[in-house]
């Protein structure tokens, strides 16, 4: 699987999706194929981390792995495999249409195993609290690249909180700062590997 994981890191498109569908044509287990190629978005965010890949990288190892993922999901067999380690609501807060930062994150907690329910842009505050309603998910994620995104994200926490949900709140956007966390009221702040991190140690503390 060293192969697949170098490919996904190394953003092969063709070559990786090619190999994913010959091996899973031969009958190769298709959650080592899916953990391969999560393992190479693992080290695409890290080298992202590091500066040596740009954010049209990131964008680019987001739309790889979706297309990877519909190959191999139908491979899986019923029932087995197909347990995520639990469900996350995330969107761009209304007054805000920017998605990049969303989408990478979306990409990147998917690809750690996640079921993401992605609420789009410009999202009004009662529909944050309608998703949790509805999915029961315990992590929220609000999305903002605009200042003017503080607000309504307080707005958004302040609401969460009045309907009695217990759930954590992380927040993204590149004027976010710990100051803008407190102001809102969120658990944490950060990058699309800092959302996975935060998920990985807020679910095993609600699991």
């Amino acid at each position: 699987m060293e192969e697949l994981i170098t490919l996904m890191a190394e953003l092969e498109e063709e070559q990786l999706l090619q190999q994913i569908e010959e091996r899973l044509t031969a009958g190769e287990d298709p959650h080592a194929i899916f953990e391969a190629c999560q393992k190479g978005m693992t080290i695409v965010g890290e080298r992202f981390e590091k500066g040596e890949y740009y954010l049209s990288d990131l964008v680019m190892s987001g739309e790889v792995f979706r297309q990877a993922s519909e190959l191999i999901t139908p491979y899986f067999t019923e029932g087995a495999g197909a347990a995520t380690k639990g469900k996350v609501v995330i969107g761009t807060i209304i007054g805000d249409i920017h998605d990049i930062g969303k989408d990478i994150v979306i990409a990147m907690l998917r690809s750690a195993g996640y079921e993401v329910i992605d609420l789009g842009v410009d999202v009004p505050v009662e529909r944050f609290v309608e998703a949790v309603k509805e999915s029961g998910a315990p992590v929220v994620g609000i999305s903002g690249l605009l200042t003017v995104a503080f607000p309504p994200m307080k707005e958004c926490v302040d609401a969460l909180k009045a309907a009695e949900l217990d759930v954590k709140v992380m927040i993204g956007g590149a004027p976010v700062t710990a100051e803008v966390c407190q102001y809102v009221g969120a658990d944490a702040f950060g990058s699309a590997n800092d959302a996975v991190e935060f998920c990985n140690k807020w679910f095993v503390v609600t699991a």
